[in-house]
This record gives C-alpha cells, structure tokens and sequence, in this order.
C-alpha cells in the first residue's frame, strides 16, 4: 500500500511540475510577444515604414466620427484629433484599442491551444473589443459635451474599466473554449 502511496505522489509531483512548466513557457512566451508587438508599434524606423498605431488611430477616429454624425453629433477630425463642440479629444495608443487588442492577442497566442482556436479567439476578440472600444470613445464624446464636469472621471475609471473587463472576461470565456476538448 505504501508504494501505490509513493506512486501517487510522484504523479502528483510530476503534475505539479508539469504546471509550473506551462505557467512559466505561459508568462515568459507573453513577455516576449508583448515586448515585440510594442517594440513593432514605438520603434521610429519601423514607423517610417508602416506606422500601424497611426493608421489603426485614423480607422477609429474615422468610424467614430460618422456614428457621431448619424447621431446628430457635429464633429470634425483631423489625424488622431476629433473636434466636438469646440473641444478637442485626442484619441491616443491607450485609447484606440490597439494596445487592448495587443495585450489580449499576446494571451491567446500564449495559452496552450491549437493555431485554429487561436486564431478564432484572436478575431471574435479583435471584433468585441474594437466594437466596444468604439462605443466607449462615442460615449466619451457624449459625455465631452453634457457631463463636461465628470468626463475626466468617465474616461479614466469607468471607460478603462470596461475595456479591462471586457478584454479579461473574453480571455476568460476563450479558455474554456480553448481548453474543450483536450
């Protein structure tokens, strides 16, 4: 009885091994995936070549705008730049949702799953978050122009806190997805 005791803990230890294994490959995997996408979005010579966050910026702005101008809402935009109301919202790399979406690719790429559920998770993902993303900036600009006093308030606690939560609970539903199955 004693070995099958012995047995036993060794696959137990084992198991444990093996899971320490996967968070490590899990966490070192995203941290290099994070520093290139970044490195790939800040470095100048790369920039000059395709200036992603500027054109992915624009995209936004641009969508934006006409749902402002079907809501009635007179904007005007230039580059990363929208003009409400005479005042100005400047839609920056933690605003665009670039940087949410890169975060959230760089998780799915790093968890164990195969290439196609991946790649589902990464697109359905890209999809959700920019569509929210998109709402928060209208709301944001709804909110320039009839809560002028609370739009600091909005924009860094409330807004960024739905993106956090949306991107994190789309991770969290795509590891239940990704992990049928196995």
């Amino acid at each position: 009885m004693s070995e099958k005791l012995k047995q036993k803990s060794q696959k137990v230890k084992k198991s444990g091994l093996k899971q320490t294994l996967s968070i490590k490959r899990f966490a070192i995997t995203y941290l290099v995936l994070m520093t290139l996408f970044f490195l790939l979005i800040a470095l100048e010579p790369i920039q000059n070549v395709i200036d992603l966050n500027g054109f992915y910026t624009k995209a936004i702005i641009f969508i934006t705008a006409k749902i402002l101008d079907i809501m009635g809402i007179s904007c005007m935009c230039q580059g990363a730049i929208i003009t409400i109301a005479g005042i100005s919202l400047h839609v920056k790399f933690g605003c665009n949702g670039l940087e949410a979406v890169l975060i959230y690719a760089g998780a799915i790429i790093s968890f164990p799953a195969t290439w196609g559920k991946k790649l589902l998770g990464i697109i359905v993902g890209f999809i959700v978050i920019q569509i929210v993303n998109i709402i928060r900036i209208v709301a944001l600009a709804y909110s320039c122009i009839y809560f002028k006093n609370f739009f600091e308030y909005i924009h860094i606690y409330i807004a960024e806190g739905i993106m956090i939560a949306v991107a994190l609970g789309i991770y969290i539903y795509w590891i239940g997805y990704a992990k049928e199955g196995h």
